[in-house]
């Protein structure tokens, strides 16, 4: 016991302060885009070349960028030559809906918070079934360490389980692939309801780097109707951990911020 608490007393409190504090990031970490289309040269298209998922679009000469597509790769910042896109810090990502996953420039609105009723079942414990369908492991990875003790993921009631019939929804990453349909779907069956569903990833979103694949679905949406969509390849940590966060209605009171905001400088 003694030998327990000198360990304890020597490595210190290791826990993020995240959501009381703003989360450290890392000096690489790509956030929401920011489009400056008043920066853009008329009749310019490089950036929508340069997207190796297409993810840019013009519309009314103005890029929008598909978050649920995007793989934070950069591609079409480096091929701008006036700087019109740019990625921020901002980690919060997470929406409510596929269509809001898109960006040009104006407000980008982040998830809000389930109704009262279901607040009231799963705002205080929420038991999530993690199901790789296809994925590559990256979103699994970022996903499996919010239970470790730097972000302790337990303190907020959220815990992953090993049986759908002990979740109260589904945390789906990867494109769905083909030999992955079935066993989604039996799982989300076997969750009792009502039950959510969170879309992780890029892949678990649009289908990534695999969207138009044969053997890919395109995402989770093709077999299961989703709740929560957290966009990125793989998205932070922090941003799943906000995401979930705002599904649950606990933002509101951790670190207040509001539902929309302008992504402009």
């Amino acid at each position: 016991m003694i030998a327990i608490l000198r360990a304890r007393l020597k490595q210190k409190h290791r826990t993020v302060a995240f959501p009381d504090a703003p989360p450290v990031l890392p000096d690489r970490f790509r956030g929401l885009p920011c489009v400056r289309a008043a920066h853009c040269p008329a009749g310019c298209s490089r950036c929508i070349g340069s997207c190796p998922v297409g993810a840019l679009s013009l519309v009314a000469s103005r890029p929008r960028i598909d978050l649920g597509r995007c793989l934070f790769c950069a591609a079409c910042a480096r091929a701008c030559p006036l700087a019109a896109i740019t990625f921020t810090r901002d980690y919060r990502l997470a929406t409510r809906s596929r269509a809001a996953l898109t960006t040009d420039g104006h407000n980008y609105a982040v998830a809000c918070a389930l109704d009262s009723q279901m607040r009231a079942l799963f705002g205080r414990s929420l038991k999530l079934r993690q199901v790789s369908a296809g994925g590559c492991n990256a979103c699994e990875a970022d996903t499996t360490v919010l239970s470790t003790i730097v972000f302790d993921l337990g303190r907020f009631g959220i815990q992953f389980v090993a049986s759908p019939r002990h979740a109260d929804g589904l945390l789906i990453t990867g494109p769905v692939t083909q030999n992955m349909v079935l066993a989604l779907k039996k799982t989300y069956d076997a969750v009792p309801a009502p039950k959510l569903v969170v879309a992780v990833g890029a892949c678990a979103i649009s289908g990534g780097s695999y969207a138009g694949h044969e053997e890919a679905n395109d995402g989770a949406a093709s077999t299961v109707p989703v709740d929560l969509y957290i966009p990125g390849c793989p998205p932070h940590p922090v941003t799943i951990l906000d995401g979930l966060l705002r599904l649950l209605g606990r933002m509101q009171r951790l670190l207040p911020s509001k539902d929309r905001r302008s992504i402009m400088p």
